[in-house]
């Protein structure tokens, strides 16, 4: 038996009872809405993660970027949904390529045109969605754009190019407090979106798509009906392990993030004032620089991994390249060769770091997973 003692650090654990909670808690939320469950994989990039999400009752899968739809192709993978502003004629060229059903988002007549051409000369036909900014303030037009109908009419009249929805993506749901409001105003200004839409005959509520996405929201995610339109898909990513960044958001507790960092400690070393500062062999090419809302850490160090204590004295506030350190007050002390957990701040970006995650059961490992599409970000 394989045990987490036995692992070279740093390296990533997923706690498999946590990871099943969390899949079928999401998914149970999806359907008592009514809503397809199309998971965001940018979180995780791992063919068996999704086929477990998959084997839970998910329909299709989220990737963001071409790339990553190719690995998910591969893997059998029959709906994939590329939720991003496709740009680019090789980039098109590929979409054509895979041998499944594909769709992808535009948010330009340039970016359409150019589509278009493409995919006349391979003799394909391809679903695509009008990306709308509900709010967030990144890719897509605006939802209240005067403009918009005149648009959306100039993408649907291009060869080759068929219009089968709307979507977007609920980037400021993180905002601490702010998920549940931000979830209602996207969903509702998707709705009157929709509802615009069908006024020039470009949607009907039986066949249009309204597809909206991000782990915050989706937690709160109450369906509505407007005109006979209603949401039609979420597409979280990071509930699958969930991590401190959602945790100080109030989505999830501690207990419940499934994805861990193993990490060994290397040095220690007095200070003047008493503290100890300590160091560990997981920094910025794993643990990245991203920190959660209103902490200046970078991770939250675990006492009692199995039962997700943070530990009391502990906090890791700095990293470099190769090294993450930090300081121990009180009573609390860590030995050089001890092993600590770390659950990290932003779990999707630490994921792409690594080859492979080893599954656990406690203190015995299980699986190992590989990531299938690690830096498949083209």
């Amino acid at each position: 038996m394989l045990t987490i003692d036995q692992l070279s650090t740093p390296c990533l654990l997923i706690e498999r009872r946590r990871l099943d909670a969390n899949v079928r808690a999401m998914q149970t939320r999806a359907d008592g809405a009514g809503v397809i469950l199309r998971p965001h994989t940018k979180t995780h990039k791992m063919v068996a993660l999704a086929s477990l999400q998959r084997s839970a009752g998910a329909w299709g899968l989220t990737v963001a970027k071409v790339s990553e739809a190719e690995v998910f192709a591969r893997a059998g993978c029959e709906d994939i949904r590329i939720a991003y502003t496709v740009v680019g004629e090789q980039k098109v060229a590929r979409i054509a390529a895979l041998g499944c059903q594909v769709s992808f988002c535009v948010d330009t007549i340039e970016a359409a045109r150019q589509a278009s051409k493409v995919l006349a000369a391979f003799g394909r036909t391809v679903e695509v969605l009008l990306e709308i900014d509900a709010g967030y303030g990144r890719c897509g037009r605006r939802w209240d754009d005067p403009d918009l109908v005149l648009w959306a009419k100039r993408i649907a009249s291009f060869p080759n190019l068929e219009l089968v929805g709307i979507l977007t993506h609920e980037g400021n749901a993180y905002q601490p407090g702010r998920a549940r409001a931000v979830m209602a105003q996207a969903r509702d200004r998707m709705l009157a979106t929709a509802s615009r839409l069908a006024e020039a005959g470009l949607a009907t509520p039986e066949r249009f798509e309204i597809s909206v996405g991000s782990t915050p929201s989706a937690h709160h995610f109450v369906n509505a009906k407007r005109d006979g339109f209603t949401v039609t898909e979420i597409r979280p990513g990071n509930y699958v392990f969930h991590d401190r960044m959602q945790v100080l958001l109030g989505v999830c507790t501690l207990q419940q993030c499934a994805l861990t960092v193993l990490t060994t400690v290397v040095s220690r070393h007095r200070n003047g004032d008493g503290t100890e500062r300590f160091f560990v062999d997981a920094g910025r090419k794993v643990l990245t620089s991203d920190r959660a809302p209103g902490s200046d850490e970078y991770g939250q160090l675990l006492y009692h991994a199995r039962r997700m204590v943070p530990h009391p004295h502990a906090r890791l506030t700095a990293l470099s390249e190769e090294h993450g350190w930090g300081r121990v007050r009180g009573g609390g002390t860590l030995a050089v060769g001890d092993r600590v957990r770390i659950v990290p701040n932003h779990a999707c970006v630490v994921v792409n770091t690594q080859d492979a995650a080893y599954v656990v059961d406690g203190d015995e490992v299980i699986d190992q997973w590989p990531v299938d599409a690690r830096g498949c970000v083209s």
